[in-house]
């Protein structure tokens, strides 16, 4: 099992930054692909980011957030991050993170563990 927690979302201008955080317990961290999904209100849960277990040597950015968000990780800290920077109105959302996909790691679906949630919201 594994659990995550989600933290560091708020309320931004449009143009501001915000540094989410993904806490995780229960399993090995590095041994953990980790990624994150958002959900807007009324539209379906799509991908954001992801990175590899071990190193985080391989990072995959969704088009829309490429060049704006990066994703990190922090082995000695159980902790994935998602630097947000140049955020848009359209980047509000509830911010997941999940862990351990099994298939694809661009599919929600295919991802067996989820934390709660975090929300952003991005004001003009």
């Amino acid at each position: 099992q594994v659990q995550l927690v989600e933290s560091g979302g708020g309320l931004v201008q449009a143009g501001g930054s915000l540094r989410l955080a993904c806490a995780a317990s229960g399993r090995t961290f590095s041994s953990l692909d980790i990624g994150w999904f958002r959900q807007a209100p009324g539209k379906q849960r799509e991908f954001v980011a992801v990175i590899s277990r071990l190193s985080g040597a391989t990072t995959f950015y969704a088009d829309s957030v490429k060049g704006r968000f990066t994703i990190s990780r922090e082995n000695a800290k159980n902790t994935v991050y998602l630097q947000m920077n140049r955020l848009e109105l359209e980047d509000t959302a509830v911010y997941y993170c999940a862990a351990d996909p099994d298939g694809s790691w661009l599919s929600d679906s295919d991802y067996r563990y989820w934390g709660q949630g975090t929300q952003v919201t991005v004001s003009s």
